[in-house]
């Protein structure tokens, strides 16, 4: 049997809206993506599968019985995604709980790490190079490079240890 046209659009669609949905800042949103996504895998697997009679031995000659594999591995992705859905679920509610709302806040860190990117401040790869410098005199540096490790934090008196 050939996969049906049709369903194939349905996966796309569901794909499709489903990473418009992941990509949002509220939690709800995100969840629904989530399922979305879930549901499209699902039924690609399906498609993927031959369709047929029952998969039981006696019942149905070989070439005419259907995969039970792929039923097998929707039915595993079902429950996996209940699961996943309950804690998704369970994190926009207590989000809801101490903000009143759900949307997911900037991290304060990526923000520092940003605007230190911006000022030139950050170390180079670790590579052990010095960073690259361009034609003007500033120091290309990757954005997202962070310090491979932070300068030690010091005790108000100026030693390191109690």
């Amino acid at each position: 049997m050939r996969p049906n046209l049709t369903l194939a659009i349905v996966v796309g669609v569901l794909f499709g809206c489903g990473v418009v949905l992941l990509l949002e800042r509220s939690l709800s949103r995100v969840l629904l993506g989530t399922i979305l996504l879930t549901n499209g895998a699902n039924l690609l697997v399906l498609l993927g599968g031959r369709s047929g009679g029952a998969p039981i031995l006696g019942v149905t000659s070989g070439p005419r019985m259907s995969d039970p594999l792929a039923q097998a591995m929707v039915l595993t992705a079902i429950v996996i995604t209940l699961g996943l859905t309950a804690f998704l679920l369970a994190m926009a509610y207590r989000n809801w709980q101490l903000s009143g709302h759900d949307k997911v806040r900037d991290d304060p860190e990526d923000r520092r790490i940003v605007q230190r990117a911006e000022r030139h401040e950050l170390a180079g790869p670790d590579t052990g190079e010095e960073p690259r410098t361009s034609p003007g005199g500033s120091a290309e540096i990757d954005p997202e490079q962070v310090d491979p490790e932070p300068a030690p934090r010091r005790l108000g008196n100026g030693t390191d240890g109690p």
